[in-house]
């Protein structure tokens, strides 16, 4: 095999502790992700009607009938999660790759990536999915009947997170495995039988997604943090 079609060691880590399990807990974990973020609702429900863009690492497709008055395209590794997205009544989700999108460059008005770069294992892969986002993007150059360029918001998980369940904080391991467990039968402590699914995660510390975002060749126009996450809203370099 030519090497340099072999995945790499990254690639691999990935499809084992990222996409490998959210093939296997999809139904599971669709069915607690109904409710849109605030943030991700203001982004989405402020585009300007007609607006065209993109919902990368779509999940179950919960953000796709947020504004109908826009229209996305929507995506996900995970076949099973675009199998949902789908049945929920969106003819735009396809399976895609975050670092291999299958989307015409400086085109769209926006785009939304949701709890997705943190589960890239490596500076550089993390770095790149957010500089594949940016490039879908309008340049600002490029508006549409004046208006400027596109712009995408992001979400990533925060280290800072003392006052939550999970209780990670400044000076914790940043590169984490997070358990999801699946029960066979209900809520309960008889014993019935249950899978545990560990999932990796980077957590975002104060700073790091501006910084990110800025090694990706874009512009950071808003920032923030938000339910255990970072946010940010960036638009391409001119």
């Amino acid at each position: 095999m030519d090497q340099s079609h072999k995945p790499s060691e990254s690639q691999n880590y990935e499809a084992i502790h990222v996409h490998e399990v959210y093939e296997q807990i999809a139904s599971h974990f669709s069915s607690t992700r109904y409710k849109p973020w605030p943030i991700v609702e203001r982004f989405l429900t402020a585009l300007p009607t007609g607006s065209i863009g993109l919902d990368i690492g779509c999940g179950n497709g919960k953000y796709l009938a947020v504004n109908p008055e826009i229209f996305i395209v929507a995506s996900d590794r995970s076949d099973n999660l675009v199998k949902i997205a789908y049945k929920h009544g969106s003819c735009n989700a396809v399976v895609a790759d975050g670092l291999s999108l299958p989307h015409p460059s400086a085109f769209f008005d926006f785009a939304i990536s949701i709890a997705v770069v943190h589960h890239l294992s490596t500076p550089a892969r993390r770095i790149e999915a957010i500089g594949a986002v940016l490039e879908t993007l309008r340049p600002n150059s490029a508006g549409r009947e004046g208006t400027c360029g596109g712009h995408a918001l992001f979400f990533v998980w925060a280290l800072e997170q003392r006052d939550s369940r999970r209780g990670w904080g400044e000076g914790d391991e940043q590169d984490v495995m997070v358990p999801w467990v699946m029960k066979a039968g209900g809520v309960g402590d008889d014993g019935e039988e249950s899978k545990t699914f560990h999932r990796y995660y980077h957590l975002y510390r104060r700073g790091e997604l501006e910084d990110d975002i800025i090694k990706a060749g874009g512009v950071v126009v808003d920032s923030g943090y938000e339910r255990d996450n970072w946010w940010a809203i960036a638009r391409r370099a001119l």
